[in-house]
């Protein structure tokens, strides 16, 4: 086996993440609250750690793949965090979305335990996780990606080194949940007002995947409202409540305009506070009214 990797939070993301790097011929420890999670971790080849302590003292790099700071924090400072375990000059792959100045901090506080931190959201998705081929919108001084490229290069088919300063990937991050949330919401929008006046929906997305109406969320995400399809895995419709509120926080800082954003995300709100938060981001379009979904 090559030299040990951790991987802290198995859900759908870590689980391909995890995969690609057993495949890769890396000696790989996962670490996860769901048992189900961690047994098809071990079956794939992985080696399971009861605390993310216990991973860190195991290993030189730590992906962390878990949803937000909070979890961020508690998995790599909590009384079983990473970094009582973690030797100096080891490694934190930090791919949670959050705010840029949380990551700016999380960099300070390694460092005061000589541990490195590559700030690096991730962008592809579960099917991105699975092939190997995410994208990396990560920043980090040298040394952090001289001592884990190749960990970087096993899971990913594009890394974005955006600066040495850490934050500099979760701005990105953030600016791409911009654009993917809008987007989702307006692919809902043409589709519920194509139902409404009649269109057929399927003759609908055949065209506008072929005019310039189209988008990358239009063209993947349409099919799932097609198939009357609003369950896991694909993204939980909560994911883009919190993202997009993240990037109206982030603008509200230095109190700058996002319209387009703060309507996204008050139609992702009233879809949430309506009960579909946990089923697929396009489940969004349940909240128009007066038209007959497929499959519904």
């Amino acid at each position: 086996m090559g030299r040990s990797v951790g991987v802290i939070g198995l859900g759908a993301m870590g689980q391909g993440v995890a995969a690609n790097l057993i495949e890769a011929g890396f000696d790989v420890y996962g670490c996860d609250l769901r048992q189900d999670a961690v047994e098809t971790f071990v079956e794939r080849g992985g080696r399971a750690c009861e605390t993310p302590a216990a991973l860190g003292a195991q290993c030189d790099v730590v992906i962390v793949l878990v949803v937000n700071a909070a979890q961020t924090d508690a998995v790599l400072f909590g009384e079983n965090g990473a970094v009582h375990g973690l030797r100096p000059g080891s490694v934190v792959v930090s791919s949670a979305t959050v705010q840029p100045r949380y990551a700016g901090q999380l960099g300070k506080r390694l460092a005061e335990k000589e541990v490195m931190l590559i700030d690096s959201p991730v962008s592809g998705g579960i099917a991105g996780a699975a092939s190997g081929t995410l994208s990396l919108l990560s920043s980090g001084p040298d040394a952090a990606y001289e001592a884990c490229g190749d960990v970087l290069d096993a899971i990913s088919s594009k890394v974005y080194r955006l600066g040495t300063e850490h934050g500099v990937g979760s701005r990105v991050k953030v600016i791409n949940q911009l654009l993917v949330g809008v987007q989702i919401a307006a692919a809902a929008e043409a589709m519920a007002l194509g139902l409404r006046e009649g269109v057929d929906p399927e003759r609908l997305y055949e065209v506008i995947t072929h005019s310039a109406g189209n988008s990358w969320a239009f063209a993947d995400r349409v099919p799932h409202i097609l198939k009357g399809d609003y369950s896991p895995p694909h993204t939980a419709l909560d994911i883009f409540v919190k993202d997009l509120g993240m990037v109206l926080e982030a603008a509200r800082a230095t109190t700058f305009p996002l319209p387009l954003a703060s309507t996204a995300y008050q139609m992702f709100a009233a879809a949430s506070a309506a009960g579909f938060g946990q089923e697929d981001d396009t489940a969004v379009i349940k909240t128009f009214p007066g038209i007959e979904l497929p499959g519904i």
